[in-house]
């Protein structure tokens, strides 16, 4: 991975989707990985499931994108959103906030969305999309618990990602925390489905009735 590629974001004032125009650009071969896409607002943003997700201004959106043979040698593609989720609540974590990451892509401040992760794969590199909510929420959302610097927030974070961290020494701080999904539930082919006796697997799905079931986000 080349030394400064942190450095190569490009911010936008406005856009309908940091992902949509990441993939574009990826496919017209615009730009190579690794690239970061941040915009100040988004009108076209989407979470899981292609659900919408509403794009206040001065809340965070950003995609990125890495060049897959530059990824940890043991991290399972299906479960690239933890991966990638968790080394960013870290990241906010390290600088005092309370957030936590739900099975398997969401940031949640106690009992409350605050963002979330999905990840594609395009070509030869994955492209990664972070929807936070900073300074606005919508109803039934809620909002980071500490004031940050987007710029010094993403310098922090890409620079934990150019350590190229093991997906086990990821998994295994994960795993301590996953006891705060057990009142929660998450959707599985639009079935809603509770994580109440879910267990998680070393690979990052979980085992829910004896099926086991990949993030694929």
């Amino acid at each position: 991975m080349e030394k400064d590629w942190v450095l190569k974001i490009q911010y936008l004032d406005k856009i309908d989707s940091t992902q949509k125009e990441l993939k574009r650009l990826l496919k017209n071969r615009t730009i190579k990985a690794p690239y970061t896409l941040v915009a100040k607002e988004q009108t076209d943003g989407r979470g899981s499931r292609d659900n919408s997700w509403t794009g206040l201004k001065g809340n965070l959106f950003l995609s990125f994108c890495l060049q897959l043979k530059d990824l940890p040698k043991d991290l399972k593609l299906e479960s690239a959103s933890i991966y990638f989720a968790y080394i960013l609540k870290d990241t906010l974590a390290d600088e005092g906030s309370k957030v936590w990451l739900k099975w398997p892509n969401d940031f949640y401040i106690n009992n409350l969305k605050i963002g979330g992760m999905i990840t594609n794969i395009v070509g030869d590199t994955i492209v990664c999309g972070v929807g936070l909510n900073l300074e606005k929420n919508p109803t039934g959302f809620a909002k980071l618990d500490i004031a940050v610097n987007i710029e010094d927030l993403l310098k922090k974070y890409f620079t934990n990602l150019e350590k190229k961290i093991l997906w086990k020494q990821v998994f295994s701080k994960y795993k301590l925390e996953f006891y705060k999904n057990q009142k929660f539930s998450t959707h599985i082919n639009s079935l809603k489905v509770s994580l109440n006796e879910a267990l998680l697997q070393d690979d990052g799905s979980i085992e829910i009735n004896k099926k086991r079931i990949y993030s694929l986000r």
